[in-house]
């Protein structure tokens, strides 16, 4: 195959279907139920994640492709030049594991640039759809991997959750922070920055939380062209409506791509996640 292949992992939510059209590869990490362990997406759903944690009936936990499973992946895109764009490092072992993997596809005369987005869900989708829309205009290694990096860096995810507990059991926030939000009984409002899940405000209630984060998505768009997803875990009725109120007030936005999360980010973030990911062009 001439030119650059892009390659991401399955925490960038993108799409149905724009992973095929966009000839994307896309590496799955995993997710472990009690004894049970899967791939994310094909095996483990996000309706598995939820209920599991809802009825708190087994551990819930996830892990990363191993090196072998991002070569393998590298050699079947039968390519020679390839960008493999990943969740943030700070949060997952994914993007180590890519270098690992770049390192053993070298000997076959294989080039892989390893990107690490420093974001994670559609924040690092839109990146990787950056990345391959360079590549079908026949950017170099150098230009696809540019692009991934510029719309990463202009790109915000803030979200909303229920409790602080399930991120902290994951180690994907401080027990400091999660102690707070429990003791003072606040809806936390969080974003990812410098890679990693922070604190951004605190919230009295469930609905002000909510009217806040879609205050500050409009705050982050201002009035230029921007691309948005708004991502949930099990509150579809809550991420449409969020939607459609986006799309009035927001006066460079088209149109919004509404999912639910995949198994791994619902894995630490629990039911009831409301998150809006702004990337600006």
């Amino acid at each position: 195959m001439s030119g650059v292949v892009v390659v991401t992992d399955s925490t960038a939510y993108l799409p149905e279907g724009v992973a095929e059209s966009s000839q994307v590869g896309v590496v799955p990490l995993h997710v472990v139920l009690g004894s049970r362990t899967g791939t994310e997406g094909a095996e483990v759903s996000p309706g598995d994640v939820a209920s599991a944690l809802a009825e708190r009936r087994m551990q819930v936990s996830t892990s990363r492709p191993t090196p072998g499973e991002l070569a393998a992946a590298y050699r079947a895109s039968a390519a020679s030049c390839i960008v493999s764009v990943h969740l943030s490092a700070a949060l997952s072992g994914t993007y180590d594991a890519a270098v690992l993997a770049a390192a053993d596809v070298e000997a076959d005369g294989i080039e892989v640039r390893v990107v690490d987005s420093g974001t994670i869900a559609m924040g690092l989708g839109f990146a990787v759809l950056a990345a391959a829309r360079a590549a079908r205009d026949g950017g170099s290694t150098q230009e696809v991997e540019a692009a991934a990096r510029k719309v990463a860096g202009a790109t915000d995810v803030l979200f909303y959750v229920d409790t602080l507990e399930h991120l902290r059991r994951g180690g994907r926030i401080g027990a400091a922070a999660a102690l707070v939000g429990t003791a003072l009984a606040v809806k936390p409002l969080l974003h990812v920055t410098g890679g990693r899940i922070a604190p951004l405000e605190k919230v009295r209630t469930a609905s002000k939380a909510l009217a806040r984060l879609e205050d500050l998505a409009v705050q982050r768009a201002g009035d230029g062209p921007v691309d948005v997803a708004v991502h949930h875990l099990a509150a579809a009725d809550k991420a449409s409506a969020l939607a459609e109120r986006l799309l009035v007030r927001m006066p460079g936005l088209d149109s919004v791509h509404v999912s639910e999360v995949g198994a791994v980010v619902g894995a630490h973030v629990g039911p009831g996640l409301l998150g809006v990911v702004v990337s600006r062009r």
